[in-house]
């Protein structure tokens, strides 16, 4: 494939490449490629790769690695040559900045007056947004959430007020723990679907209620890259006093925890709130009881 080799104005050009298929890049990223004085990738054995298969020489020039590990000098280095030649940058997949350390070269290179551009591709956020099946009106990237519990589900908290369809990544191993926590934060009943492999061979959308995916993904450990949308909660008019007749009447024989849940599931609420509503009546009870 013949490719356009022009002069380039020095500068950061981040490039988006192919988030699955190698085909999906764009005929400018190509000429962007083959046209940069100084090449620099998150992966440089997959940029590479991508290069390879579409016969962009190197011509002597040297992929530079950026990734999260790198160090400060690094992103300093590229910014000092960017700031007289034409500086090529590539995430390992999709667009760069979107759970990328692009973005420290980005804003490295606009505080020191160097241009930066773009020459856009693929992104798995607005792929699976897509397929996905849910609304796309307006929609939050959350990227990956913490990977420990306690800390993933105030994650969780802080997200389930926003009235948008949620975006996250998360790994394979940790597929069901988030979406055992989402279902128990943001409500059982909550639309979503778990976007696999994007534009791959096996690309796989599996929709369905929070509650129904954990319970998919509870056992199962799937294979590959993994967009996880969730919808945006169902507003209903739940007062709070049809919480405590549901609290009163269900802490009469089950436990604290247990009637929380019960509620929580009933009037599909989150459960921390009810958890919360529940430990409170209990100790109101408890303080009658010792008062009698």
């Amino acid at each position: 494939m013949n490719h356009v080799k022009t002069t380039l104005r020095p500068g950061i050009w981040f490039v988006g490449v192919p988030i699955g298929t190698a085909r999906d890049i764009t005929l400018r990223a190509l000429d962007v490629l083959a046209s940069a004085d100084v090449l620099a990738a998150e992966d440089t054995r997959s940029l590479r790769k991508l290069m390879d298969i579409h016969g962009v020489p190197l011509d002597g020039r040297r992929i530079e690695a950026l990734h999260e590990h790198s160090k400060e000098t690094q992103v300093a280095r590229l910014v000092e040559r960017a700031a007289h030649q034409s500086v090529a940058y590539a995430s390992e997949a999709g667009m760069p900045l979107i759970a990328d350390p692009g973005f420290e070269l980005a804003r490295s290179a606009r505080t020191a007056g160097v241009p930066v551009t773009c020459a856009p591709g693929p992104s798995a956020v607005l792929t699976a947004l897509v397929l996905g099946g849910l609304p796309t009106d307006a929609f939050h990237f959350g990227g990956f959430l913490p990977a420990t519990r306690s800390a993933r589900q105030r994650a969780l908290e802080e997200l389930a007020g926003i009235k948008a369809t949620l975006v996250l990544y998360e790994s394979p191993k940790r597929l069901g723990a988030l979406l055992a926590d989402a279902a128990d934060r943001l409500g059982a009943e909550r639309p979503a679907a778990v976007c696999r492999e994007l534009t791959k061979r096996f690309e796989d959308i599996r929709p369905g209620t929070l509650r129904a995916l954990a319970e998919t993904y509870a056992d199962e450990a799937p294979k590959g890259e993994i967009v996880v949308l969730i919808g945006r909660g169902v507003v209903t008019d739940v007062k709070e006093k049809d919480i405590d007749s549901a609290l009163q009447s269900a802490l009469s024989d089950m436990t604290v925890k247990d009637a929380a849940a019960f509620v929580a599931e009933s009037l599909d609420l989150p459960r921390r709130r009810v958890y919360q509503r529940a430990l409170d009546m209990a100790r109101d009870m408890k303080q009658d009881d010792e008062a009698e």
